[in-house]
């Protein structure tokens, strides 16, 4: 006759690999957010001995836009041609305060472009959000990444 008393110990093993699991999907998911945005933040974020200065568009292609670059900081010069790769919110006329990174690719610099730039951050609060909440059943925590990833992505959208 089977036993009416269930070990415990085997539900809590369960249990302790999934929390294990997926909150290791989680950090995996914020990591990979963190990762993908510092490779523009940096440069837009920490500015001290980058090259900073205006770029007026004067061409937009499908992936990229160019125009000639004017100076801000000392040291810098002017380039007839930088590009700037992203092109969201970029319109040909328009003058951009930009950054530049080594090889002379511009990157947006300002409120606009540090929002822009941790963008994937956002995204990934979000989706992390929904692990944690599905998988580790912390719904506070979970509605918390989530309006953050939420607010994120909606400053960036309001500022460009």
């Amino acid at each position: 006759m089977p036993s009416a008393v269930r070990s415990s110990r085997g539900s809590s093993a369960l249990r302790f690999g999934r929390f294990t699991a997926m909150g290791a999907v989680a950090v995996l998911i914020l990591i990979a957010g963190v990762w993908a945005s510092w490779g523009t933040a940096q440069h837009v974020m920490l500015t001290k001995g980058r090259e900073r200065g205006t770029v007026e568009v004067t061409r937009c292609a499908e992936d990229a836009c160019e125009g000639p670059y004017r100076p801000l900081s000392p040291g810098s010069q002017p380039r007839a041609k930088v590009v700037l790769d992203d092109t969201v919110a970029v319109e040909k006329g328009r003058t951009y305060a930009v950054v530049l990174k080594p090889g002379g690719e511009a990157v947006r610099s300002g409120p606009a472009g540090v929002l822009y730039a941790w963008v994937p951050l956002g995204g990934a609060l979000l989706l992390a959000s929904v692990v944690v909440a599905g998988g580790l059943l912390r719904t506070r925590a979970a509605w918390v990444m989530a309006l953050a990833g939420a607010g994120l992505l909606t400053a960036a959208f309001v500022a460009l």
